[in-house]
């Protein structure tokens, strides 16, 4: 009985103290936490595209370098042709014989190689960054194949930027390599001192933390974020993020680069607090006076009557029967110890309540044991209800004042937020037409390189792309009629008169899964155009596209087609169905336009923060499709501080309601109820009824009573615990009553 009694004024004192601690201090920094966080994720999301741009470049090159080593002998110019044919993204091609270094074939603009030796490189070396003669910066992409019993090095030069981040206004973007040099700057204040300091300081930071705790969504690198020096009224947030490892466990290529994404943004010191002394004080100082009123009700009521019947059963049960017992006031305790005294009289002999004595109370008193009225009367329940309603009182005067204080959204929610959401939705969409765009070029490659007469090095091939690029649930190739040739992956599902067009398409607009074709043709070698043409078909997952929805911070995301049917989500979907939200379905049909939008949402429920971004226009296949991507964030949990006030108002306020709920469960459970029925054997045993046996539940208080009443039932003579009739045990009736007092047979 004493640990929850003792733990209740505890526990709730723990609160109080955290109340002063929560609701009365002010941890602002100057920048909110929310724009501290947003910075911090449009670092990773252009850490996530820069790495997946790289890794798909070096990837790219490999795989096309695999596939003229395992065919028959082709020309260095051939080959550039092929991939300039394929590939757009590659600002210069070159092919360089590795025994001689001399250069065999070279196509667009002129590759830096003298910036790189040659000679010694392992097979298929890391990517590398060089300056050309104009002091710009390039990536070489590298891979080894032998031709003609030759080693070949086939060299791919594009710029280094970070793909689908915006930039204006006051905020800015720079990528660092790991001495803190500036590589590529965009906005508006770049290339100033303070800029470059900040973007150093960001890399020594990153090179010594671990994986941050937020990164998900492909980024498994160092990010974090910093606040500049104030300048006036103004403070400069700063967000970065260092390229590490990638989605694998083995190191990426990307990674060895060292670079590192830093994000800044020029933003007015937001001088309110979060925290309210005054509230704080009153709190507390409420819930002590509680926690000290309840903590001596239950102290007066249940704890000192039950230790006084403790007392007085093992001085019955010792066979001390000289004093009355005193009995208690109210409750359980009362009607236990009202049954003590019956007990006690009965083991003197002298006027112990008779059974039917019991039954029939005289009139004018209080109810003796085992009467219906005792039943009826007030217990210790109804105490413990009464103190949960009165600990009830302070969290719903918690949320009282949470509610007389809760922010107007309009003027807490900065613009800034609308905007970097907006930012991070067209990242977001840019990185699936990326991905779609890629995928399709993929499949163009494979059409100049794949021969369908041969089918065994056919589905070699195309199992061994399936492998690589994750993109993709099936690779076919069909001919002119769209029948299936060879294949490997799943099942084909793109109906054939979709497979011989080539582009990205939907194919349908109802089902369980949408399904989205990328088609590339072959025209077949020898044989006329119209009947011999081959088409390499490749089927998208939409697993991969939920890969690239799902960002840390973004909140609810949805990737719908020009219908608004729902294509792909990071929070479960029905294929398409429509967005949940309403408002987010009414701002994507008003924002029907070529660039991004953002809308701050109001409700008197969930405000929240919404953009919708579309693909580019006349930017690769994935254009035409109409695609949009569109998200919504709930202003509640960004990390203001007029809402972190209150989601720390609403903690404590929930936790003492725990608290409390807790200790008077537990005192229920191991006190009260367990005393209900020790009260009730005795009630029962004072009726008349010797042949039950009093078990102890627990080695508690309420056990120790009911230990002391079974010594008190072994010593209750047999003759007043008349047997039931017919039993064996019953005694032939007499004709004459028996003379004296004692019970009635």
């Amino acid at each position: 009985m004493r640990p929850p009694l003792t733990a209740l004024p505890v526990l709730l004192a723990l609160v109080a103290g955290l109340t002063l601690f929560a609701v009365g201090s002010d941890a602002e920094r100057g920048v909110p936490e929310a724009v501290l966080g947003s910075q911090q994720h449009i670092a990773e999301d252009g850490a996530v595209a820069l790495q997946a741009a790289v890794d798909e470049s070096v990837s790219d090159l490999r795989g096309a370098a695999a596939d003229f080593a395992g065919s028959t002998s082709v020309p260095a110019d051939r080959m550039l042709t092929l991939l300039d044919r394929s590939y757009r993204k590659w600002r210069g091609t070159a092919v360089v014989d590795l025994s001689t270094g001399r250069l065999l074939a070279a196509r667009g603009e002129d590759v830096p190689l003298g910036q790189v030796d040659l000679r010694g490189l392992p097979a298929n070396p890391p990517p590398r960054l060089v300056r050309d003669g104009s002091g710009v910066t390039r990536l070489l992409v590298f891979s080894t194949l032998s031709q003609g019993g030759r080693q070949e090095l086939l060299v791919a030069s594009q710029s280094l930027k970070v793909p689908g981040i915006t930039v204006g206004g006051n905020h800015t973007l720079t990528v660092v390599d790991r001495d803190g040099s500036t590589l590529i700057a965009a906005g508006p204040r770049s290339g100033t001192d303070q800029t470059r300091a900040l973007a150093g300081d960001a890399v020594r930071e990153a090179q010594g933390k671990g994986p941050s705790d937020t990164a998900a969504g492909g980024f498994d690198g160092p990010s974090g974020s910093l606040v500049g020096a104030a300048q006036g009224n103004t403070r400069t947030a700063v967000g970065y993020a260092a390229v590490a490892r990638g989605l694998a466990t083995k190191e990426s290529p990307s990674s060895a680069l060292g670079l590192t994404v830093v994000t800044t943004v020029l933003t007015e010191r937001h001088a309110a607090g979060t925290g309210d002394l005054r509230l704080a004080l009153l709190a507390a100082a409420v819930l002590l006076a509680l926690a000290a009123g309840v903590t001596l009700v239950l102290h007066m009521v249940v704890q000192r009557p039950l230790l006084r019947l403790r007392r007085e059963t093992q001085r019955l049960g010792r066979g001390d029967l000289t004093a009355p017992v005193r009995v208690a006031r109210f409750g359980e305790p009362a009607r236990a110890g009202a049954a003590l005294e019956a007990l006690r009289r009965q083991l003197l002999g002298s006027g112990g309540q008779s059974k039917e004595t019991v039954e029939q109370p005289p009139a004018g008193s209080r109810g003796l044991p085992g009467t219906r009225k005792s039943r009826r009367r007030l217990g210790l329940r109804t105490v413990l209800v009464v103190c949960a309603f009165a600990l009830l009182a302070w969290p719903v005067s918690m949320l009282l004042a949470l509610g007389s204080t809760w922010p107007h959204t309009a003027t807490v929610v900065p613009r800034l937020i609308s905007d970097d959401q907006r930012r991070r939705t067209e990242t977001t969409a840019d990185r699936v037409r990326r991905g779609i765009n890629d995928g399709y070029a993929d499949l163009t490659h494979l059409a100049t390189v794949l021969d369908a007469s041969r089918p065994k090095e056919t589905r070699k091939a195309l199992s061994s792309s399936l492998e690589q690029h994750g993109r993709y649930r099936s690779l076919y190739v069909v001919d002119g009629a769209g029948e299936v040739l060879v294949g490997a992956g799943d099942e084909p599902r793109t109906p054939k008169k979709v497979r011989i067009k080539p582009g990205v398409m939907q194919t349908n607009t109802s089902g369980k899964e949408p399904v989205i074709a990328a088609v590339a043709a072959q025209p077949a070698r020898g044989a006329p155009a119209r009947s011999g043409r081959r088409y390499v078909v490749g089927e998208l997952k939409v697993q991969y596209l939920v890969g690239i929805l799902t960002r840390p911070g973004l909140g609810s995301v949805w990737l719908v087609d020009s219908a608004q049917r729902v294509i792909a989500s990071n929070k479960g979907f029905v294929a398409f169905g429509r967005v949940p939200d309403g408002r987010l379905r009414a701002h994507m049909e008003a924002a029907r336009t070529a660039k991004g939008s953002a809308e701050l949402l109001l409700g008197w429920r969930n405000p929240a923060v919404a953009a919708v971004a579309p693909f580019n226009e006349n930017l690769g296949v994935a254009s035409a499709l109409g695609w949009r991507v569109a998200s919504i964030r709930p202003v509640f949990w960004i990390g203001l501080p007029e809402y972190e006030a209150q989601r720390r108002i609403m903690l404590v306020g929930l936790l003492g309601l725990t608290t409390g709920a807790l200790c008077l469960g537990w005192l229920h459970l191991v006190v009260v109820r367990p005393l209900r029925d020790v009260t009730q054997r005795a009630e029962e045993l004072a009726a008349g009824d010797r042949r039950t046996v009093l078990y102890p539940r627990y080695h508690d208080e309420v056990g120790s009573v009911a230990r002391g009443l079974e010594l008190i039932r072994q010593r209750l003579p047999r003759a007043a615990a008349p047997p039931a009739p017919g039993s064996p045990d019953r005694p032939p009736a007499s004709s004459t009553p028996p003379s004296g007092p004692g019970p009635r047979s």
